[in-house]
């Protein structure tokens, strides 16, 4: 009787849908954090603008936007007098997206109790000649323990006595956060998309690092002071099957360390660095997704930012092997942000 539910689930999801859109050319995926809507920045808004038109994405993860779907309603009109057609939606939320490809289901889920402001924004499109399904998040900034290790609290953004390095000791910390509980929402509705064969595509500001990025490789480096953490929300993406997209096409995080946060924007009008003293460089926006039946291919990722960085308070250069898109446009975050190419095995016109 279960299985009988969840196939008529996915029959009922599948009628309607327009499986032509974007068959044979694949799906170009920004993730971004706006920074307080581009407040924070000289000129953010049109700088924002600028970047979607010289990028030209066909889904874009939006967070830490301001005023809700008003804000989107905003974008999708100045777009359109640029003559680039989305469509969006961000509820009341912080958190939302925006499509060339008409959504055929838009919903708020994830909600975790005690943290219903980070609730995630999903939405189904017909890409490849299959559904997909996309989640946009924000997950909590609270208790960012990735900040121990270097000597500051991730509560009161303050120095502490000393480094604190052991896993378990971090990972406390961190878990008082609502990060895993997001991410283990995230999954229990993944897994319904999965069960349906759709492609699953979630991208967002995750205020958390990659187990990937803090192990023996990097223990000395970026002051980590010799600490391995096995952060929880990316080993629960990876241990279900989920890819991280930039990880996949730069496995190598000492040449390639990815560093999302802080960026080195020049036209700032607030602090980018929260750890002035310190190395507070870390990859914490991703993009991650889980190829059902292996049809959804990535072809490529890069940052997409300033070239600059921020170390011990000042914007320096990158120094890494990075591959990075340098757009011209006034840069509109205190963040980098990812680009994904995505390609369809089997989709052809």
């Amino acid at each position: 009787m279960k299985k009988f539910f969840v196939l008529l689930l996915c029959l009922s999801a599948s009628f309607g849908f327009n499986m032509a859109q974007t068959c044979g050319k694949g799906i170009k995926v920004l993730q971004l954090n706006l920074w307080g809507g581009t407040s924070k920045v000289s000129d953010g808004y049109q700088g924002f603008l600028d970047l979607l038109e010289e990028v030209d994405p066909d889904i874009v993860f939006l967070c830490e936007i301001s005023g809700g779907q008003k804000f989107v309603h905003r974008v999708i009109q100045d777009m359109k007098q640029r003559g680039k057609l989305y469509y969006g939606e961000a509820f009341d939320l912080a958190v939302g997206f925006l499509s060339k490809i008409h959504p055929e289901k838009v919903q708020k889920l994830c909600t975790v109790p005690g943290n219903e402001e980070r609730t995630m924004v999903k939405f189904l499109v017909a890409a490849g000649g299959k559904e997909v399904a996309f989640y946009s998040c924000h997950l909590d900034h609270r208790h960012y323990e990735c900040y121990m290790p270097r000597g500051y609290s991730g509560t009161t953004w303050k120095k502490i006595d000393k480094p604190v390095t052991d896993e378990q000791a971090v990972l406390a910390a961190n878990r008082l956060a609502y990060r895993d509980e997001s991410v283990a929402a995230f999954l229990e509705e993944a897994r319904k998309d999965i069960a349906c064969g759709r492609e699953v595509i979630i991208g967002g500001d995750f205020n958390e690092p990659s187990c990937l990025d803090w192990q023996d490789s990097t223990r000395h480096l970026w002051d980590h002071n010799g600490a391995v953490i096995h952060w929880d929300c990316s080993r629960m993406l990876l241990d279900a099957g989920f890819r991280d997209a930039y990880r996949e096409k730069h496995p190598d995080p000492v040449r390639f360390p990815g560093f999302t946060f802080p960026a080195g924007n020049r036209h700032a009008l607030d602090r980018l660095s929260w750890a002035p003293d310190a190395d507070e460089r870390d990859r914490i926006d991703f993009i991650y997704y889980y190829p059902a039946c292996s049809s959804l291919k990535l072809q490529k990722c890069v940052l997409v930012g300033p070239r600059e960085t921020v170390l011990r308070g000042r914007i320096e250069e990158n120094g890494s092997e990075d591959p990075i898109w340098v757009p011209a446009c006034v840069w509109p975050s205190d963040h980098k942000g990812n680009l994904a190419i995505f390609a369809f095995a089997g989709c052809s016109r």
